[in-house]
């Protein structure tokens, strides 16, 4: 039984940093967007289904207590409108600039979540909030979030992979490659990386809610820059940037790597 709720722990979490590194993947390796602001986007979506699906009194504000997929797509909707803001301002900005801008971004959320108590409960945090198929027994709670983590992953990885198939995504892989050749060819750039960036951010935002929901509880801790971008940064890079399959596998091979060697540490001394 250890065992076994270990495994599905370790591909849980595998599958939600996938989701993160999938929406990377379509920033960076197929738009060439440099963005490190990954932890802005995963908290205004973890913060949006907590406060929406908690009970009555988990917040200061009070839960609404509403269906976790309302809160997923509401998690989903809110980063992508973050996205849009951000993207017409800091998209005119190139390369490590953008990273400045999109990371300076990211920790003033952070900050804005830790101290406004009345709407986030500060660095309490925010309890309680529902898993899909907790009412079950173990270990068929667990399984029963795995799998849907799993389908939610092959969904975002199906829509994805048509995406960058497509002209669309043959466009996109042109401005990364060559943006003045693809404005040479009328092709409206700035509205294509935008159109990228957005949907990027409402993956992001979709990571950020399913780990909401499978520690049932997000605090300031859990939108650390280790964690939530850079840690997503080397899963995609291991995987291979520009591959939506390589994205996948970074993520569950280098979350395997990080959990795994937490047990030998453990066994370290002081």
């Amino acid at each position: 039984m250890g065992l076994t709720l270990y495994a599905t722990a370790l591909l849980t979490m595998g599958g939600i940093y996938a989701v993160l590194a999938l929406g990377l993947n379509l920033h960076w390796g197929v738009t060439g967007l440099f963005n490190a602001g990954i932890a802005g986007f995963f908290a205004i979506g973890a913060y949006t289904t907590a406060l929406l699906t908690a009970p009555h009194g988990a917040t200061p504000s009070g839960g609404l207590g509403l269906p976790v997929a309302v809160g997923w797509a509401a998690a989903m909707l809110l980063s992508g409108a973050l996205g849009w803001a951000v993207g017409k301002i800091c998209l005119r900005l190139r390369s490590d600039y953008l990273a400045m801008a999109t990371i300076g971004i990211a920790e003033i959320l952070r900050l804005v979540v830790k101290n406004e108590l009345w709407l986030t409960n500060g660095s309490r945090g925010i309890p309680g909030v529902p898993r899909p198929f907790e009412q079950l027994a173990q270990p068929w709670a667990e399984l029963g979030f795995l799998a849907l983590v799993l389908a939610v992953l092959a969904v975002c990885y199906g829509l994805l992979e048509t995406a960058v198939r497509s002209p669309w995504g043959r466009v996109m892989r042109a401005i990364r490659d060559d943006e003045a050749a693809a404005a040479a060819a009328g092709k409206d750039v700035a509205a294509f990386r935008l159109q990228a960036f957005v949907l990027g951010a409402m993956l992001m935002g979709l990571g950020g809610a399913l780990s909401a929901h499978y520690f049932k509880y997000i605090g300031p801790e859990a939108t650390q820059p280790l964690l939530a971008t850079f840690l997503v940064w080397v899963m995609l890079i291991v995987g291979g940037s520009g591959r939506n399959a390589g994205a996948v596998a970074g993520a569950f091979l280098v979350w395997a790597l990080w959990s795994a060697t937490e047990l030998l540490t453990n066994r370290l001394p002081p």
